[in-house]
């Protein structure tokens, strides 16, 4: 095994970290080549944190937090001081067999909280700056526009769902771990008819490897119109 991909989800108290808490993370470690489902979880982590020393609460996410009673109380239960938090965490990092690659959706909101912490409170980053935003990764395999990749986007087959979005941080990191391994699991496949990188199709125009609205039936079959 080359690389271990740990699937993370965090949830806070603002936009910033350092101008704002990590309330909770979760974490779950995946071996694709076990498969697309729970046969490829190697282990989770997860963990509850105190509010950071001189950090400050978001008034407009504190609003948010207002509407999800459930993963408020999910995320205040059983606090842990961020240093001990975070050094637990390394340490699971470390005992993984292999080097761990971040996935988040988005890698930059929920890695730069991540990155942050486990710095500032572990003293080292196992992940040092190795991270898959999904979005990104999506964007490259489609052909298409960054902003055209969300995941309202994506076709039904990459989700469980059986995993709700709870915002609870192990359930979201577990759901998201999921979707990752079918994406990862069609990147060369013929899912989408024409090669990544290929001639577009014939009759809509779309480039290789395209999805946006769903699976593609590349060529006659093709029931969209031509692109302009």
């Amino acid at each position: 095994m080359d690389e271990v991909y740990v699937s993370v989800d965090i949830e806070c108290d603002g936009p910033c970290p350092g101008l704002h808490s990590m309330f909770s993370l979760g974490a779950v470690a995946l071996d694709p080549s076990k498969g697309i489902g729970r046969e490829a979880v190697l282990g989770t982590w997860t963990a509850n944190l105190e509010t950071a020393p001189g950090a400050r609460s978001d008034p407009e996410t504190m609003k948010w937090w207002a509407t999800q009673p459930k993963a408020w109380e999910a995320c205040r239960a059983n606090q842990t001081p961020p240093m001990v938090a975070m050094d637990e965490f390394a340490r699971w990092l470390e005992a993984l067999p292999a080097p761990p690659i971040f996935v988040g959706y988005p890698a930059g909101f929920d890695f730069t909280f991540t990155y942050y912490y486990l710095h500032r409170f572990a003293g080292r980053n196992p992940f040092v700056r190795n991270a898959i935003d999904l979005e990104t990764y999506v964007m490259a395999l489609t052909g298409s526009g960054y902003l055209e990749t969300g995941k309202k986007a994506w076709p039904e087959h990459w989700f469980d769902r059986t995993l709700p979005h709870t915002h609870v941080a192990l359930d979201d990191a577990m759901a998201q771990g999921m979707t990752f391994l079918r994406i990862l699991s069609q990147r060369r496949g013929p899912t989408w008819g024409a090669a990544i990188g290929g001639d577009g199709c014939p009759v809509c125009a779309k480039p290789g490897g395209a999805l946006i609205d769903g699976p593609h039936t590349y060529g006659g079959n093709c029931g969209r119109r031509r692109m302009g």
